[in-house]
């Protein structure tokens, strides 16, 4: 009995460890997803403070609202050319440590801490974010469909035979350029992303100079001096694309062309944006889009739309 007794004792204290290092196991287990769900940033919970960030800085909202708040991955990286950049290939907002908390890499800087040139930055690459999101999107809304419509359009009539600035420092220098449909779906996106980051900016900058306790709401906006700004914008051709060629050899020369001139935002471009994307008030728009018309080029320039596209 004695021997069967400590058989028995034995095989409890067996099982006892056997638990033991089970349980042990099973919370070390626990202990590393938390330690890496703590170090991965959740994208989703990142998506939704921004939006709601923004709304509160009354800062545009629209087209992030259609966005899954699971589209778009964050990541942190010590970047040297750009504040930030975005990857459509996998849906990757790859931004620099500078605009994360406490520059830590683990979440981005409240949007209110962040400066007027890294919100324009940032909503510029939101808007490629947007794109990304229309192209891959399988059953889109009719809205949704009907401005990648007009994308494509704008790509075919204006951004396919180009003139371009090869020498930044002297605009009146032009060379002709005929894009691949990857070069004019660039130029067309990065055109438009221009606009929306600098729309962004302007209001930024109004607002400072106004008082932001002045403006609660975004119905006070200063018309006047954001279409004061958009006269000078248009004056000095700010709103205009760029693209990276393909050609290696020319990309040995040159990362970025930019688009000359004659090819910066259109009216029709203009209107559909603000409406569609940024959400601007009307009469905004309808001021805004008299601007653009009365100083583009005349319908005979290169790159201009034969005709005007109602939307």
């Amino acid at each position: 009995m004695r021997v069967v007794h400590s058989y028995v004792g034995s095989l409890r204290g067996v099982t006892v460890l056997i638990v033991a290092g089970v349980l042990l196991g099973l919370t070390m287990s626990d202990r590393a997803r938390a330690d890496t769900s703590t170090a991965l940033p959740d994208a989703s919970r990142l998506w939704l403070a921004l939006v709601s960030e923004a709304k509160t800085l009354t800062l545009p909202t629209r087209f992030l609202e259609e966005i899954p708040a699971q589209f778009v991955t964050f990541e942190f990286e010590d970047l040297h050319a750009f504040a930030a950049e975005y990857h459509p290939k996998d849906h990757r907002m790859v931004l620099d440590r500078s605009l994360s908390l406490n520059a830590a890499g683990g979440t981005l800087r409240p949007l209110g801490r962040l400066t007027h040139k890294e919100l324009e930055t940032l909503y510029h690459e939101l808007f490629h974010a947007y794109m990304d999101f229309l192209e891959q999107e399988s059953v889109p809304t009719e809205a949704r469909a009907s401005l990648m419509t007009f994308a494509r359009e704008q790509q075919r009539c204006r951004y396919q035979q180009v003139l371009i600035t090869p020498v930044l420092q002297k605009k009146e220098l032009k060379e002709e350029r005929f894009l691949s449909e990857t070069e004019s779906w660039e130029a067309l996106n990065e055109t438009w992303a221009v606009f929306v980051g600098w729309a962004v900016w302007t209001q930024l900058e109004l607002d400072e100079k106004k008082g932001r306790e002045l403006r609660p709401s975004s119905k006070s906006l200063n018309m006047p001096g954001w279409i004061k700004r958009l006269e000078q914008a248009e004056k000095d051709a700010t709103l205009k694309g760029y693209y990276e060629p393909e050609d290696p050899s020319e990309k040995l020369m040159a990362r970025k062309r930019f688009l000359a001139p004659e090819f910066r935002l259109s009216a029709p471009e203009l209107t559909v944006l603000m409406k569609d994307v940024l959400g601007s008030p009307s009469e905004l728009i309808r001021q805004a889009g008299r601007v653009v018309n009365r100083t583009s080029p005349v319908s005979s320039v290169r790159g201009t739309c034969p005709a005007p596209v109602s939307h």
